[in-house]
Parts: C-alpha cells; sequence; structure tokens
C-alpha cells in the first residue's frame, strides 16, 4: 500500500513546481509595487497592535500584461489594506490567477492572502484553493490534468520555492486524490513530505502525465 501510494504520488507531484509560486508572487508583488501612495484623508483603521494601515482599496481588480498585452496575472479582492509597519498587504476575499504563455490558466482564492513587500511569501488563509485548470494535449506535449490544492492555510515561499501547510491538506490531480495532515513540499529538491495521516486514491485509468 505504501509503495502504492508513493507511486501514484511520485507522478502526481510531476505537477506540483511552483504552481502557488509564479502565480502568487506575480500577482501581488505587481499589486503592492503599484499600488497608490497613501492619502491623507483615508480613515485609519484601528488594531490592537497599533500598526495601522496607510493606504486601503475597495473592490478592485488589478492586471499586469505583457510586452505583447496578453494578460499575465489579475488579482482582485473584496478589500485590501496595506500595513507599513511591515511593510505587508492583507486581502479580503482574495482571487488571484495566471495565465501561462501557453495558456494555462492557475487560479487560487481564499478568505485571506497575507502577503510580503517582494511576494517572496504569501499565505493564504480560510478556504484556500489552488486550481490549475487542464490542458489539452499539443504536438510534442501530453495532456495535463486538472490539479487543485484544498487547504484552511497555504504558505508559499517563492524564492525558495516551498509550499507548506501545517493544517489538513487535499490534492487532487485528474481523478487521483491524496490527503494528508500537513505537508511540506521543496521543488529545488524535489522533495515532498506528507504528515500526519495519509491517504491516497488511484483510479484506475487516470490520465498519466
Amino acid at each position: 500500500m505504501r509503495n502504492w501510494v508513493r507511486q501514484g504520488w511520485e507522478q502526481f507531484s510531476l505537477y506540483l513546481p511552483v504552481v502557488l509560486m509564479g502565480l502568487l508572487a506575480l500577482g501581488t508583488w505587481w499589486l503592492v509595487r503599484n499600488a497608490p501612495m497613501p492619502m491623507p484623508m483615508l480613515p485609519a483603521i484601528e488594531r490592537q497592535q497599533g500598526n495601522q494601515p496607510d493606504y486601503f482599496m475597495k473592490s478592485f481588480s488589478v492586471k499586469s500584461f505583457d510586452a505583447s498585452g496578453r494578460l499575465q496575472s489579475e488579482v482582485q479582492g473584496e478589500e485590501a489594506r496595506h500595513y507599513p509597519d511591515s511593510d505587508t498587504l492583507e486581502i479580503d476575499k482574495a482571487r488571484m490567477r495566471s495565465v501561462t504563455p501557453q495558456g494555462r490558466l492557475t487560479v487560487a482564492t481564499a478568505d485571506r492572502a497575507l502577503t510580503n513587500a517582494d511576494g517572496s511569501e504569501v499565505q493564504l488563509f480560510g478556504n484556500a484553493i489552488v486550481t490549475r485548470e487542464p490542458l489539452p494535449a499539443k504536438p510534442g506535449s501530453p495532456a495535463q490534468p486538472r490539479l487543485e490544492f484544498r487547504s484552511e492555510f497555504l504558505h508559499a515561499y517563492t524564492n525558495t520555492e516551498r509550499v507548506r501547510s501545517d493544517k489538513p491538506v487535499t490534492l487532487t490531480r485528474g481523478n487521483d486524490r491524496f490527503t494528508a495532515d500537513g505537508m511540506d513540499y521543496d521543488n529545488l529538491d524535489q522533495v515532498l513530505q506528507l504528515r500526519g495521516r495519509v491517504r491516497g486514491v488511484l483510479q484506475p485509468g487516470a490520465a498519466k502525465p
């Protein structure tokens, strides 16, 4: 059983690299760097810690494009707040999406997202879902099935290409499904650790990489 799950996960993890990193770093870095400067008339938001935002945005959508005008990423949210003390950006009802040059769409949603100034760390809190939509087969490139991550918390380190969670996670690729009490994935070393109760279900005839 253990070998069976491990073999299935090896196939599964081939498509895990930088799914979170590219999406989150592109959108949040651009948003932080291009957000409006603080305005003196903006109302202050009180916090117990005394850390107050210097600006906020409501019902916003920020898009970034490449030199040819192709959409690269988009960040949406009900409200975003920038905290100068920690130089972090907090987004309520965050929705982020990224499109690769090949047309592959990745979408991340969460009740709340928190990112540092350069996008090197992004945290998703509450109903965190990252989905990479399927890609049909092309000449010299096989079809890639839908890939989805679900957890109450996902923490992406974009510079070191790590994704971790200390909360239960569900990972689905095509019809195959894995669950664990936590995970730590290092893309540079190609090492995945699933912690706690690990279960895997591989469906016969599932798409292969």
